[in-house]
């Protein structure tokens, strides 16, 4: 699997954190601040999945839809996004990836199909109720790969992973 820690690496956002004063998501995503050990993948992409959804929060809180600094912010932050969202789809795709179910496989690559659909549209218009949307499903996704041990067995991983996947399609189907 790629350097998930190297491709977050790379932005200049990166290194700036959660801004003060950002409810609701600051709360939620300060027990992901630590950078995963080495050697554990769902923790490393949950990891991945909050450092990107604090970057898209820090767009919304960096100031109003109009401002050319703030669209400039959040477009940022959504490219990060669309990376990481990019590598899972790749990932996903490997025709080696026999360990996943079938069933867990399409409803990732439904989720990086809707990620970017979404994306597109909030980097023609990056309004804060279109990152949101990404926020929450980071958020969820992440939830779901946190967890589930990493010694637990593949079926229970699949239904952990299912279930915060088929949440977020529901939330999904209803919003749109």
């Amino acid at each position: 699997m790629p350097d998930t820690h190297a491709m977050l690496a790379e932005h200049d956002e990166f290194e700036q954190g959660i801004p003060t004063g950002m409810p609701p998501y600051e709360d939620q995503v300060s027990q992901y601040s630590r950078i995963p050990e080495p050697g554990s993948p769902r923790q490393t992409e949950a990891w991945a999945l909050i450092e990107a959804a604090k970057r898209l929060a820090a767009g919304i809180t960096h100031g109003p839809d109009d401002n050319k600094e703030t669209r400039s912010v959040r477009k940022a932050a959504l490219r990060l996004n669309w990376k990481l969202w990019t590598i899972f789809q790749a990932e996903v795709s490997r025709p080696e990836r026999s360990d996943l179910p079938e069933d867990i496989q399409l409803n990732m690559l439904t989720l990086c199909q809707f990620v970017d659909k979404q994306t597109v549209g909030a980097l023609v218009n990056p309004t804060a109720e279109a990152l949101s949307v990404l926020i929450d499903l980071n958020r969820h996704i992440a939830a779901g790969l946190s967890n589930v041990p990493e010694d637990s067995p593949i079926d229970e991983q699949a239904e952990s992973m299912s279930a915060a996947v088929d949440e977020m399609r529901q939330r999904i189907d209803t919003e749109v």
